[in-house]
């Protein structure tokens, strides 16, 4: 079975109404989810702003390419 992702958005609901129908019609099985839904858990949001402001407060490192390089060795 091959599976994509799909995303439609309208404001008028007889428009969703009749996509619903039309995928029903073809067998198409489907789900609604909240178009506000967000895409990452709030407590991995405030690690990553955390770090950011670390980092402009000079609390983070800056690496060149030959001294990550010698990292992965």
């Amino acid at each position: 079975m091959t599976s994509i992702n799909l995303k439609a958005y309208s404001d008028d609901p007889s428009k969703i109404n009749a996509l619903m129908a039309f995928m029903k019609a073809l067998s198409i099985k489907f789900e609604f989810t909240d178009k506000d839904e967000k895409p990452y858990d709030d407590a991995f949001v405030t690690k990553i702003q955390k770090s950011q402001e670390d980092y402009k407060q000079g609390k983070g490192k800056t690496y060149t390419i030959d001294e990550l390089n010698k990292l992965w060795k």
